[in-house]
């Protein structure tokens, strides 16, 4: 069984977002590019998260800043809620992506800015519309992560 890609597309992972965080294919799309941002959170690849930003924004984004917050972080969801391409200069991106640190499961709301450079998009910057905690988790909970284990013996951090 392929599996899917964590960005939560449809597609298996190979056909969707790795060629991408590869460098092996440039995304053609502001989604696309959002959507390889949060499979490289999801497999904690700082680096290719750093080189996506817009080339303002990455003096201010450290990949070993970057390693810490992916570290700490499950990622859990993604779900884009909508694109906007009507502007020429600047595509948007609005999704709402879970994410559990800790015992807490987090739930992240942004309408996310990009823009081309060289023919390359990057992300520059978002709107977060809504961060909250969703839930605390107990030990014995069902993990938030699907696995279908307790959360003590999957996500659970000591």
């Amino acid at each position: 069984m392929t599996e899917l890609c964590p960005c939560g597309s449809d597609k298996s992972f190979s056909l969707c977002c790795e060629n991408h965080i590869n460098q092996t294919q440039l995304p053609l799309t502001a989604e696309q590019l959002m959507r390889s941002r949060y499979s490289a959170y999801v497999l904690k690849n700082s680096k290719y998260i750093a080189q996506t930003y817009a080339s303002i924004k990455q003096a201010e984004n450290s990949i070993d800043d970057i390693k810490e917050w992916a570290e700490q972080t499950t990622w859990l969801s993604l779900e884009v809620v909508s694109t906007d391409y009507s502007d020429n200069r600047y595509h948007f991106v609005e999704f709402v992506a879970k994410y559990l640190v800790e015992n807490e499961v987090w739930q992240m709301h942004e309408k996310s800015r990009f823009v081309q450079e060289q023919e390359t998009w990057r992300y520059l910057d978002g709107d977060v519309r809504a961060h909250k905690l969703i839930k605390k988790v107990s030990r014995n909970e069902d993990c938030p992560c699907l696995s279908k284990r307790k959360f003590k013996r999957c996500c659970m951090r000591n």
